[in-house]
């Protein structure tokens, strides 16, 4: 059984694309989420410890017990939990990936970005 680790938006409209997306693109069997109400604005701006602990552990759980390989950082349109512009978002899109990178050092990150028709695509 393969994993890989999604940090994604609690809004249950991105979660079945996100699953299927990696699903897809790692060849994994499951997918692991780790949710929040915009979570690219917790991970950017790392000003409340405890929900960025709370994210470290749970993906933490998800290396260490389901030998995840790969993380990926999603955002989407109109973001309740995260109520700014896309271009804001996809900007804490790469600061978390980056902070995530330096944490979790040889993980492969990958940063996907949900539009408003529920499409996922990859940005670089």
């Amino acid at each position: 059984m393969a994993f890989c680790t999604a940090i994604n938006c609690m809004d249950g409209r991105v979660q079945l694309p996100v699953i299927h997306y990696l699903k897809e693109r790692f060849g994994v069997d499951y997918v692991d989420s780790v949710t929040e109400p915009g979570p690219v604005k917790i991970l950017a701006e790392q000003t409340d410890s405890a929900l960025l602990e709370s994210i470290f552990k749970r993906v933490s759980i998800s290396i260490g017990k389901h030998g995840s390989k790969s993380i990926a950082i999603c955002a989407h349109a109109d973001c309740a939990g995260n109520p700014v512009d896309d271009e804001t978002q996809k900007i804490q899109l790469n600061t978390a990936a980056d902070m995530l990178r330096e944490r979790y050092p040889g993980m492969e990150i990958v940063i996907l970005w949900i539009d408003a028709n529920r499409d996922v695509r990859e940005l670089s």
